[in-house]
């Protein structure tokens, strides 16, 4: 057994396989996963992982922005527009605590340098669908990249977390409901088990699972099908957020993300005789299922968005990536309506945590997208994915340094040949895609086939 930048590796040389351990291990390398390391103390060693780049998560992607409370003021209304979202089927204690640590949240996000637009020397606070005010703060239209990368950047300046790219879990390490670690496989098929005194699933939803979404193909809930494996409750899993707007494309891949905020600045939605057909700001569900109704009407894949009509230097200022996109797709938006189809976009169910993020397992603890804390309900309120992330990713980490013994990592023999020759992309799929349909056949026929 040696010693590597802190973690114990023991090898058989004639085996693929390799045994390593840390105090902490995360899985998932987006604002979650990132912001739950940075708050970890530095003397515990983290083992991170990620299935694709360091940067290729959800979090990367997301355009809107970040809701926050403006003012003591605020609360009530922020309340209640994220719980009227959720279909008032939100944990209320989870909604009032993403909201009141919301301000702390953006005073560090700050500190680590994140940029968002100001208007002058005040930040500029922007509305979308489903907020009754202007709370909300971006950067551009690609606040995600600007807040993971940030992040990223801090995270790779830390000596103690040691980062895997293009690592996929495939199991759990566990005993008797305690969490010991997890089995990975690297990019040529190696097996390999990480032991951790803490686990913490950061994996993010299930885009990759449906023919439409505006998530990485590789973002596919493996970690779900592993925790109903070793019967981890799960909390909602039914509760998949289907986007309104994603640019219409016969190409396949990630469906491009039309932003929430597009239709808070103005945006208008029109069938094909460019007749306005519903009211735009309503929740995302909603907006979702007037979309499909006109779209089965028109007998046709697409609705238009127009924006025509708005301030050119608003839409350029404002969204300069969508504006990109759409001209290297075809579309110049400020003289011309475009299509748009609902994709699916966020998972609001998971692995069921409490509001320390820990789960039903014992050491295991999940956050972000995976989870299920109860702040969204049955639908997602706009930009309250990001807060949500950030808020609960740092008092799972609070909970770990509050909790975690300090001392060394127990490192157990592991029978690594259980995982040969498995399709773990398939069997995982299946099991997500078999417990969705079993919690909510009509979704499932309308939206997973």
């Amino acid at each position: 057994m040696a010693c590597i930048y802190g973690y114990f590796i023991r090898r058989d040389r004639h085996m693929p396989y390799s045994t390593t351990s840390a105090d902490v291990v995360i899985v998932g390398t987006g604002a979650a996963g990132l912001f739950c390391a940075l708050h970890l103390p530095e003397n515990l060693s983290i083992y991170m992982i990620t299935k694709d780049t360091l940067e290729n998560s959800a979090s990367y992607l997301a355009q809107g922005g970040i809701a926050a409370l403006k003012d003591s003021e605020d609360y009530e209304d922020y309340f209640e527009d994220t719980l009227r979202a959720g279909h008032y089927e939100n944990s209320r204690k989870a909604v009032d605590t993403m909201i009141r640590q919301s301000p702390v949240i953006i005073r560090e996000l700050l500190d680590y340098h994140v940029n968002f637009d100001k208007k002058g020397d005040d930040l500029d606070l922007t509305k979308e669908g489903g907020h009754s005010a202007s709370r909300i703060l971006h950067h551009e239209d690609i606040t995600g990249q600007e807040i993971t990368s940030k992040l990223l950047q801090n995270v790779r300046e830390k000596k103690n977390i040691d980062l895997h790219e293009h690592t996929t879990m495939v199991d759990l390490i566990c005993e008797k409901n305690v969490c010991k670690g997890i089995i990975t496989q690297d990019a040529d098929g190696a097996f390999h088990a990480v032991f951790g005194k803490a686990v913490v699933l950061a994996t993010g939803g299930i885009g990759g699972l449906f023919k439409h979404s505006t998530a990485f193909r590789h973002i596919t809930g493996d970690s779900l099908a592993i925790a109903l494996k070793h019967n981890v409750l799960l909390k909602d899993i039914n509760y998949i957020q289907i986007h309104p707007t994603s640019l219409y494309s016969e190409k396949p891949g990630r469906s491009f993300l039309i932003s929430e905020a597009v239709r808070g600045e103005g945006g208008v939605l029109r069938n094909k005789d460019m007749e306005r057909f519903t009211d735009e700001l309503q929740p995302r569900d909603v907006v979702s299922a007037a979309i499909k109704k006109q779209m089965e009407k028109d007998g046709r894949g697409f609705v238009w968005l127009d924006v025509t009509h708005l301030d050119p230097e608003l839409v350029k200022s404002h969204f300069p990536n969508i504006l990109e996109h759409c001209k290297e797709e075809g579309y110049d938006i400020l003289k011309e309506p475009f299509p748009v189809t609902p994709a699916q976009h966020y998972f609001m169910g998971g692995i069921e945590v409490d509001l320390k993020g820990r789960t039903s397992m014992d050491n295991l603890y999940a956050i972000g997208e995976t989870s299920c804390t109860g702040v969204h309900g049955k639908n997602r309120l706009g930009s309250n994915s990001l807060l949500e992330s950030l808020v609960f990713a740092k008092r799972s980490a609070q909970n770990i340094e509050e909790t975690i013994p300090y001392e060394p990592t127990e490192v157990e023999d592991v029978d690594f040949t259980q995982y040969e020759g498995r399709d773990f992309a398939k069997e995982y799929r299946e099991i997500v895609l078999e417990e969705i349909k079993r919690r909510d056949k009509d979704f499932y026929e309308q939206w997973c086939t």
